[in-house]
């Protein structure tokens, strides 16, 4: 599948591989700021340098007068990168300044995204906090003393949550409160978290968790029972041929379909006979390489965890 970006994104995103002037794909020699987000790894990753013209008295009025952006990542990636340097340039900003720049302001610019590749944008704005945070350390300004804290041991401290990205707890609790997430797919869209095994989605201290801390337990959904309560020492009926069918629909549908189609792939369900659920991979996910790996260590385990133990996924 295509994603349905604005005619604005692809040429940011075509003058900038292409070389044309006054794009910024490229890296400061000796930046006065240089901060780094994400992991070559996980596939994304950004570099983000500026230069200042320095105020001789004063750092807090140093103006950034060139950005520039190193980025292993797609066309959203490249884009996003692009926006957050023609901001910071056209503004004047001064570095502290610079840090009002959210990720919001950077969709906007693009004249939009695609809800999974939100995470590209908030990459940038991350990488922009850790070059200011660079700064300051170069030119003696306590940030703290400003008001600010702009975390940067959350990347480094903490329990890892999502192992798959190397994500933190401190990290993934404060973008839950700062971008306002409040579903499982809307953390894997902004931040990437629990978007490649999910395993880490209902583990203990893992993504469910950590949004019942900040905004309170929500009501189970429960995809596999009847509505109608059961007495406690009489075990619930099995599923009809039909539930079961729905209940592994609606699984597909809003767990694991988004967060196949956020990297290009799809999943289209053939047949199911008991317990076996016939699967068909598309898009960017048929014949990759790691194909298998998605059937069993994603698709049946997410099947298994929300619907029943029984499940096994063949490959159609």
């Amino acid at each position: 599948m295509g994603w349905e970006y604005s005619e604005k994104t692809k040429q940011i995103f075509l003058d900038a591989v292409q070389g044309k002037a006054g794009t910024h794909l490229g890296e400061i020699e000796d930046p006065d700021g240089i901060g780094e987000h994400g992991s070559i790894a996980c596939g994304d990753a950004l570099r983000f340098t500026f230069r200042v013209r320095r105020h001789p008295q004063d750092p807090l009025k140093d103006v950034i007068t060139e950005a520039r952006y190193l980025t292993f990542g797609c066309t959203s990636a490249i884009a996003s990168s692009e926006a957050l340097c023609a901001l910071i340039e056209g503004a004047g900003y001064t570095p502290i300044e610079a840090l009002t720049i959210k990720n919001s302001d950077i969709v906007n610019y693009l004249e939009g995204l695609p809800e999974q590749k939100i995470h590209c944008s908030v990459m940038g704005a991350e990488a922009l906090e850790a070059a200011v945070f660079n700064w300051a350390q170069k030119r003696g300004v306590d940030l703290k003393e400003l008001g600010l804290d702009l975390h940067q041991e959350d990347q480094e401290e903490g329990r890892i949550v999502c192992q798959c990205f190397s994500l933190s707890e401190p990290y993934i609790a404060r973008k839950i409160r700062e971008l306002g997430l409040k579903t499982i797919p809307e953390i894997t869209g902004a931040i990437k978290a629990g978007g490649a095994c999910m395993s880490c989605h209902h583990a203990p201290g893992g993504l469910q968790d950590l949004l019942d801390a900040a905004w309170g337990r929500q009501p189970t959904r429960v995809l596999e029972r009847p509505t109608d309560p059961q007495p406690a020492e009489t075990p619930a009926p099995a599923l009809s041929p039909f539930q079961f069918m729905k209940a592994v629909e609606r699984c597909l549908d809003d767990y694991i379909r988004p967060q196949l189609m956020r990297d290009g792939g799809d999943v289209e369900l053939v047949d199911i006979k008991d317990a076996l659920v016939y699967l068909r991979l598309s898009g960017a996910c048929a014949g990759c390489a790691g194909a298998g790996q998605t059937m069993k260590l994603m698709i049946e385990r997410t099947l298994k965890e929300n619907v029943d133990q029984r499940i096994r996924v063949i490959e159609a």
